[in-house]
């Protein structure tokens, strides 16, 4: 393995598509230079000892052999822009917005509008103090610095023909008597600073030409040109990246970078929470300097992909004297080509929630910091400007609500991550290993297609961590159940947040930390819904749709100190499921694996109060773990001190069949991955895992007795 500081990377578009279609390779090098250029098909990611052992095939393509790598520019934070070409001012200039800075003690630009020869006028935070800025003068429009998450509205007006400004910053009273002590209403400001007049270019909201970036939030602004009026209301086209101009002048603005919308504005009051019932208190975007949803990097390679690939897990391999990188993605069969009977569903909504997290380094509620880390977290510690996962608060403390793949992500890499990505490729070693055939598919692939997605498949499995579906993609599973599906759910804490797409903005995942749950962040008030969409965001089991109701368990403790093994109940012996144990002996299975055990890092309870079906059996369960291993935050109402051992600190295996003859397997654990590979696949969790898998591509129905 190269122990050199991580040079090379990139990323692909799409991330998910058929044989025959066309893919797209961006790629950068920090040490430009040429580098080889293949494509491999990946069996297994995992290059740790407690594996099966890395697997990769070299396939044959059109790419040309070598490329030759530039270093490309990552340029976060999110803005507005509109084009003004055409438009010429000659006698006055007004602009208006409000403004809420979420990091005022810091210089940033605000709003600054450009014309042929330079800045014409900018709004800008100096050290605290708002300033009107223009070619020829400078304004300070308040005496005193401005208040952090706090509104103001600004009022510049420019005569062009006599060269008089006149600027005026005010704010409303709030609810807090203390602070609005402090805000004295100021009068206007007036300066000399003639220009005469300007051909105007454009006009940047939460950015200037030269980079800069706000950190806050911009409502309603206009723009006066000469009698003409240019208006834009944040709070209609929410969800998309356009929103139209209002003064009939025919100039959209434009949308970078996906900043968070469905935030409340100046005028929100607290009396809704939902921006579809009262959209006029949501007139507000919200920018980051530290947002990227899209790289922007010129391609590097591309090819359309033979019709006759098989289906599977494949990455772009660059390899050079600067080092070298995978670039991961997945193929499903050509449209009208045969389909295998089994399909592993690669949870790509995880990978995209979990993209370029930093919690490997900083230290979270419930992951310990680390000194020695892979090169691809060390990469990510080194570049900030990657952008980040939704298990991060941006740099002005607000919650990642927007996560993108349309950027390089490095945790999506074989044998970079211990989570998500490389054990599910050891899943899909299991599956080679068992030479049945199978398929790949994606999340984004069923939230596109919904159950369709899953109609050629008889049996699905699952990743080890899908943890992260929009609702079509849980109405699409629950309706190939209903059709006979038999589901292998191969992990744990699947099936718990709800998030959103959006087709303006493909490749991008929204996520709304509302209502209780394991978080690293939580909505700030009256901002639940999403923007995309507008459904109520959060837990699944919040909103009436628990994981016990589809998989018969549901997230029910986490810990990450040790792995532990399960014990069988009497029903693994004599009931009707006591098949799935054939070929395994003893009392206590998965005693070795990944942390020691297979029953581990986050585990999954049933509980019929929360869905599991009564007629589901449990054939296992895990309780004996270390003391980190503690229930879910959703698990308990007030601060207690739980029993020891605690009944909610339980990964139950279990059992149960639906309708047409389907049935769903459940192991309840993220671990379960690693204990699959164990003395080349002879051990009794593969053998638990293969009986399933042999038995639910048999068409013989499953029924109740």
């Amino acid at each position: 393995m190269d122990d050199r500081p991580k040079q090379i990377t990139g990323y692909c578009e799409p991330l998910s598509l058929r044989a025959g279609d066309h893919i797209s390779l961006k790629a950068s090098s920090h040490s430009p230079g040429p580098a080889t250029l293949d494509i491999v098909r990946i069996s297994c990611g995992d290059r740790t000892r407690y594996g099966p052992g890395f697997s990769e095939t070299e396939i044959d393509s059109s790419l040309p052999d070598r490329v030759d790598l530039s270093e490309a520019a990552l340029i976060p934070g999110s803005f507005a822009s509109v084009d003004l070409k055409g438009l010429t001012a000659a006698q006055t200039l007004q602009l208006e917005f409000a403004l809420m800075a979420t990091r005022p003690s810091e210089s940033q630009p605000v709003v600054v509008l450009e014309g042929t020869t330079g800045t014409v006028v900018e709004i800008a935070l100096d050290s605290g103090h708002l300033i009107a800025r223009s070619s020829v003068a400078e304004l300070r429009l308040r005496s005193r610095p401005i208040a952090g998450r706090r509104w103001y509205r600004i009022e510049l007006d420019v005569d062009l023909e006599t060269g008089a400004i006149t600027a005026l910053a005010t704010t409303a009273p709030t609810v807090s008597p203390g602070r609005d002590l402090l805000e004295v209403d100021p009068e206007p400001t007036i300066g000399d600073g003639s220009t005469g007049p300007v051909d105007l270019q454009t006009m940047l909201l939460a950015a200037s030409p030269s980079g800069g970036r706000f950190d806050g939030r911009i409502s309603s602004p206009r723009l006066g040109v000469d009698g003409l009026e240019l208006s834009w209301d944040f709070s209609s086209d929410i969800g998309d990246r356009t929103i139209a101009d209002l003064g009939g002048v025919d100039r959209p603005l434009e949308l970078h970078q996906l900043p968070a919308r469905a935030v409340t504005g100046p005028a929100w009051n607290g009396t809704v929470h939902r921006w579809c019932d009262e959209p006029t208190h949501y007139d507000a975007i919200h920018f980051h300097s530290d947002d990227l949803y899209d790289a922007g990097w010129q391609e590097t390679a591309s090819l359309d992909l033979p019709a006759d690939l098989a289906s599977g897990i494949y990455a772009f391999r660059l390899r050079g004297d600067a080092g070298d990188d995978r670039i991961p993605f997945f193929v499903r069969p050509a449209i009208g080509a045969p389909t295998a009977d089994i399909a592993l569903l690669m949870p790509s909504c995880t990978y995209m929630a979990y993209a370029n997290h930093r919690m490997l380094f900083e230290e979270t509620d419930f992951v310990e910091s680390r000194t020695r880390l892979r090169p691809e977290h060390e990469y990510v510690r080194d570049h900030p400007e990657l952008g980040l996962s939704t298990y991060e608060k941006h740099s002005d403390g607000s919650g990642v609500m927007f996560s993108s793949r349309r950027r390089p992500v490095l945790q999506l890499r074989p044998g970079a991550d211990g989570w998500n990505f490389t054990p599910d490729t050891v899943i899909n070693a299991f599956l080679d290993h068992l030479a049945v055939g199978h398929d790949i598919v994606t999340d984004e692939d069923l939230h596109a297609e919904g159950v369709d997605a899953l109609a050629p498949d008889r049996v699905i499995v699952s990743g080890s961590h899908p943890e992260y579906w929009s609702t079509v993609m849980l109405d699409g599973l629950e309706q190939w159940q209903r059709g006979g599906g038999r589901l292998i759910y191969a992990g744990g804490n699947g099936f718990y947040w709800r998030v959103a797409f959006s087709d303006s903005w493909p490749g991008a995942i929204e996520l709304r930390r509302a209502e209780d749950g394991v978080r690293n962040w939580q909505c700030e008030p009256g901002e639940s819904y999403h923007a995309f969409g507008g459904e109520y965001g959060g837990l699944w089991r919040r909103l009436g749709r628990a994981p016990n109701e589809l998989v018969g368990i549901g997230f029910a403790a986490q810990g990450f100190d040790r792995a532990s093994y399960y014990e069988r109940t009497e029903a693994s012996y004599t009931s009707r499921a006591a098949w799935i144990f054939d070929g395994v002996h003893g009392e206590r299975i998965g005693t070795s694996g990944l942390g020691g055990g297979a029953a581990g890092q986050e585990v999954d309870r049933y509980d019929t109060r929360l869905g599991s079906p009564e007629h589901a059996i449990v054939l296992a369960s895990a309780t004996d773990f270390g003391p980190d291993m503690i229930r879910t935050k959703e698990e308990f109402e007030a601060a207690v001190t739980f029993p020891t051992p605690d009944p909610y600190v339980r990964a139950d295996m279990t059992f149960f069949e639906t309708p047409n003859g389907g049935a769903v397997f459940s192991v309840g654990s993220i671990s379960w991955f690693g204990a699959l590979a164990r003395d080349g696949w002879d051990n009794d969790i593969a053998q638990i895992t293969t009986n399933v898998v042999r038995r639910f591509l048999d068409q013989a129905p499953f029924e109740l007795p």
